[in-house]
């Protein structure tokens, strides 16, 4: 919808509605109707499913409607407080040697993306892996005669959208496990 916005004013696409500043207004109104105020419109009008149903409807824009953009191609996150474009792509994982290893918080200006490049045949390539880190060598490096300790990488997020699906994926499986822990009470 605000590629359609885009045609009529400057702040268009990836902009008007993917920005973080709305569901944080309308988090905060929600938490108001039906934690502070005495009686929630929310809940007058349609019961406690309907608080759950804007409740996920909120987490559902923030994850799948702003965070799959912001790990793709980037969005605008707090316009109109601040007018700056950023994209979340890196990598987290945990190696043998360096511990907990991630890049997603690099601010240094020599990053950038490129296309899709061909890098060999499957007899030039070899993969390495946590288990096998020198694939058709003995030793630990790329030569087969160098005997050292390789650094065995596991990885667990290695690209912005894996993050906002482990990130959405947990705070989901949270609250499903906080509401069925309150329901029962």
């Amino acid at each position: 919808l605000d590629s359609l916005i885009a045609l009529v004013s400057v702040a268009g696409h990836r902009t008007v509605l993917h920005t973080y500043v709305t569901p944080v207004v309308v988090s905060a109104l929600l938490y108001a109707d039906t934690r502070v105020r005495d009686r929630s419109f929310v809940r007058d009008r349609w019961g406690p499913r309907g608080v759950r149903i804007a409740w996920v409807s909120l987490v559902a824009l923030v994850f799948a409607g702003i965070g799959l953009d912001f790990v793709d191609h980037g969005v605008n996150p707090l316009w109109p407080l601040h007018d700056q474009f950023y994209v979340l792509d890196g990598r987290f994982e945990v190696s043998d040697q360096r511990g907990i290893v991630q890049s997603y918080v690099d601010l240094s200006p020599d990053t950038e993306q490129t296309g899709p490049t061909s890098r060999g045949s499957s007899q030039e390539v070899n993969i390495s892996t946590g288990v096998d880190p020198n694939p058709g060598g003995e030793g630990g490096g790329p030569d087969p005669d160098t005997v050292e300790d390789p650094e065995r990488m596991f990885p667990i997020v290695r690209h912005g959208w894996q993050l906002a699906i482990l990130v959405s994926g947990t705070v989901v499986t949270g609250a499903r496990l906080w509401m069925d822990d309150s329901s029962a009470e």
